[in-house]
């Protein structure tokens, strides 16, 4: 098996020159770059992981904290961040916190059990407090899709309002007067802001916020189909619906299909996220982007900036735009 000293030989350069190729160092100049990377290359060189955490104190490893596995949104997150973790030589271990305080408090233990060289959390239960004290002890941390005051450097954010905004200014542009609203959980950040960005769009058409055509959910498919049931039960009339994310939206098809509307035109339905099967309901949903993965790969990048020295360009602040497909269509009652 090679050492890292017969790189040194076959590249003729230093072994701390080596040291800084191999742990991604930008003070190394390119033609000493390329050597080495050819030397290790033909001697088909594996770094000891190993010695190499002893001998800068790190692992080589992030943690990475999301509320769900079982959806298409935080598969987009997990795979964007450990594909650009991989590519700079970096691991991540995954842990799920499901939303719940103690979960997500527990989660995080893990991963600094794990020694962990940093995290990468998207987080609803932490308090601002709790992730602050964490990024002060030593521990770099970035959130996604979250943002907190004294940590904006390391909070990569989507314009949750103005996407709420978007959704519903498109119906009412396309004559719809009467629109109703299946929100998420209204403790949650994000869905508080889609909420205020529906209202936003009502009152600057001059329409007042009706509370009985607004119901609160909770992401899910189910909540769509129930929600749907519960609205048209309360026997006032609506010609669109928004939801505050695709799933929601995909059981509202489901449901007003299963009842023999005939869609978008006794039901204009829009949603939020543009996850992948937004593309494949029927009719084709129209939905607002929430680039969840290049929120994500930004929070890599940092992660990859502030604890191993690889500098890239970083964008934080993201902003949703409006995708147009065949579920809304012009008001014509």
């Amino acid at each position: 098996m090679p050492t890292i000293y017969q790189v040194a030989e076959r590249a003729g350069v230093s072994l701390s020159t080596v040291s800084r190729v191999l742990n991604g160092k930008a003070s190394v100049n390119r033609e000493l770059r390329e050597r080495v990377e050819k030397a290790v290359k033909e001697l088909n060189y594996r770094p000891n992981s190993v010695a190499r955490s002893l001998a800068n104190s790190r692992t080589d490893s992030v943690g990475v904290l999301v509320s769900e596995l079982n959806a298409p949104f935080f598969g987009d997150l997990m795979r964007a961040i450990e594909l650009r973790l991989r590519a700079a030589g970096k691991h991540v271990i995954i842990t799920v916190g499901r939303d719940c305080l103690e979960t997500e408090k527990d989660a995080v233990e893990f991963l600094i059990g794990r020694n962990c060289d940093a995290l990468i959390m998207h987080t609803e239960a932490l308090s601002d407090e709790y992730l602050l004290k964490l990024n002060q002890s030593k521990l770099p941390i970035a959130l996604v899709n979250r943002q907190v005051e004294g940590l904006s450097e390391a909070c990569t954010t989507l314009d949750n309002e103005k996407g709420g905004y978007l959704a519903t200014r498109h119906l009412l542009e396309l004559g719809h007067k009467n629109i109703a609203y299946i929100s998420g959980p209204i403790e949650k950040r994000d869905a508080k802001l889609r909420l205020k960005g529906h209202k936003r769009a009502l009152s600057e058409a001059g329409i007042p916020a009706n509370s009985e055509l607004i119901l609160e959910g909770n992401y899910t498919e189910e909540d769509g189909k129930l929600g749907l049931l519960e609205l048209m039960a309360r026997d006032l009339p609506f010609s669109a619906l928004v939801c505050a994310n695709d799933w929601i939206a995909s059981g509202a098809i489901s449901c007003a299909r299963d009842l023999g509307m005939s869609l978008p035109h006794d039901l204009s339905i829009a949603g939020f996220d543009d996850v992948v099967f937004a593309h494949h309901v029927y009719p084709r949903l129209t939905t607002v982007s929430n680039p969840v993965a290049n929120m994500a790969e930004m929070s890599a990048k940092y992660i990859l900036n502030k604890v191993y020295g690889q500098p890239s360009e970083i964008t934080l602040n993201f902003e949703p735009e409006l995708i147009v497909r065949e579920s809304t269509v012009r008001y014509e009652g």
